[in-house]
Parts: C-alpha cells; structure tokens; sequence
C-alpha cells in the first residue's frame, strides 16, 4: 500500500517581512508543488530510503537509519543531515512515526526547479506532517522556522489573508482567510525569476534582530492587503504595491526593485525574500513585450499569472 500526499507552493503577494510582526499577509497557492508517496518495504533493515526528484530528474537520495535517523549514506551530505533533523522533530512529536518493522520508502517529487524558492522545504514540511498526524506549524517552528504562510498555501484552494496569531504553534494557530481574489486585469500580471535562491531564514532573522516593532507599518500592509482585492484597475492595483515597496523598502533600508527597472511601464514588486526568488510584474504591456524586456534583463523564467497561480 503505497499512500500519497501533496501540497502547493506559494507566492507572498504582500506583507514579506511584517507578517512576522503581525501584519495581515495576502499570499498565493501556486499549480506548482510537491508531490510524496510513503510506502512500506518488505525489508526489516531498520531502514529509511528516500528519492527525490525535479522536473530535470534526480535531485537527492538518502538511506537513514530507522531509529536514531543518522544518516548512513546519501549523495547530498548536507541535504541528509537537515532531513534527519526534520524526522528527529517528527518523532518528538508523534512518537508512533516509524513504529513499524518494515523498512520505509519516501519518494517525493518537484514540480518545479528546486532554485525557484517555491516552496520546495515548506511543501515538504506539510506532506510530512499530514503523513505523520502532526502540526505542521509547531514542525516548521522547530526546523526552518518563519511565518507559516506557506504552510497555509499548501493546502489552500486559493488565494488567503494570513495572520500570526501570537506565533504559530500548537496553542497559537495563525489566522488564516479564504478570499476571492481574482482580479479582472490578472491577464496583466506577471512572475519572474530573479536568477537566485534566497536564504528565507537568514533573512528573517536579519530582520528580526532589527528589534523594532514597525506597528505604523503593520498596519498600513495589512491595510492594502485588504484592499488590493476589492480593486478593479491595474492603474488602482500598481498605485498600491507601489506604495507597498516603499513601506518594505524603508523597512528593510534597501532600494525598491523597481529602481532597476526604471523604463519598465508598469510596476514591479518584490515576493518574499528580497533580493531573490520571484517578483511580480503588473503592466499593460502584452506578453511578448513583456518576455522581451525581462529576458533582455537577463530574467529567462517568466510566468503569466493563469499558468501559475492556483
């Protein structure tokens, strides 16, 4: 009996940074996921076989031992060692994980470039934790950390207003909203790939050891969260994430994406991390236009928004 699971990616439409203060979040599910079956073997070695795989192929193995989850070989050192710590959580969490005899096998399959910073550690998180009856945000709290709104992405079945509700854990669930997010100008919206991974973690914490509270900021995010769905213009929508960067861009003491694409017609808006990953593009400019600039830029990886948001 082999059983299967799948969760979303995800795009933080806005409140990158300040959902970690609290700000309401509007965040997006995407077609693109991960895909994990678990099977049992016949084998009784006290064994944990994984695979993982990219729409380029392989993309990581490891054999772990079943009971203290130490690596015992794998093609990607580093990768092992961060999946062992994920299963030691697991097993403090649910103690009747891996009670059984047989051996296991997990196969977990990408749609998407593992670079991309889809989601490939957050969709792996929550098909773990589905797999093992567990919380899936006390799990990321204790392994990649962050805000959670990607765990919420993974099983949404659209676009979500997030919330941290005092952190979120066991007693503290985040807020999480389903909303009618689709506006009539979605043809003129578009994602791009900026060429590099970001490391989320690293620069969640740089921005929380900033140590302030922002509360001013928050609540002029969450303001434009709310309102970016009522919207019925693309002029309307690119006045607000405009002002959305220069909020995060003050925030965060950085210049604001659109500075380096100053004869683009449209505006553009960081997702997520900045510096990397994905930004959005909303102009008037019809596609073929659109691939043409970016590409000229260097930006190979465009998306038009009907072909990747859930």
């Amino acid at each position: 009996m082999i059983q299967r699971f799948k969760s979303n990616g995800k795009f933080l439409l806005t409140g990158e940074y300040l959902v970690l203060k609290g700000a309401t979040a509007l965040a997006l599910p995407l077609k693109f996921g991960q895909s994990m079956n678990v099977e049992l073997l016949d084998k009784k070695e006290n064994l944990i076989h994984w695979d993982a795989e990219t729409p380029e192929g392989h993309w990581f193995s490891a054999v772990l031992d079943k009971n203290d989850f130490s690596v015992k070989n794998s093609d990607d050192i580093e990768k092992a060692e961060r999946l062992s710590n994920i299963l030691k959580q697991v097993k403090s969490l649910n103690n009747n994980t891996f009670s059984e005899a047989n051996d296991f096998r997990f196969s977990c399959h990408l749609d998407f470039n593992s670079q991309w910073g889809l989601g490939s550690s957050s969709t792996l998180i929550n098909n773990i934790s589905e797999w093992a009856n567990i919380n899936p945000y006390q799990l990321l709290d204790f392994t990649f950390k962050g805000s959670g709104y990607d765990i919420a992405c993974a099983k949404a079945e659209g676009p979500i207003f997030y919330e941290i509700n005092n952190g979120p854990t066991t007693n503290n669930q985040p807020i999480v909203k389903t909303i009618n997010f689709n506006p009539n100008f979605k043809n003129n919206l578009y994602f791009i790939y900026q060429g590099h991974k970001q490391n989320s973690g690293k620069e969640v914490k740089a921005f929380l050891d900033k140590k302030k509270n922002f509360d001013t900021e928050v609540k002029s995010i969450s303001e434009i969260s709310k309102i970016l769905p009522e919207l019925q213009t693309l002029s309307d929508f690119c006045y607000f994430i405009k002002i959305h960067e220069e909020i995060i861009s003050t925030c965060l003491e950085l210049k604001r994406l659109k500075k380096y694409f100053s004869d683009f017609e449209g505006e553009v808006k960081s997702l997520g991390a900045w510096g990397g990953d994905f930004f959005m593009a909303a102009t008037e400019w019809e596609f073929d236009k659109v691939k043409k600039y970016f590409e000229g830029k260097g930006h190979n990886v465009i998306f038009k928004y009907k072909d990747i948001i859930y």
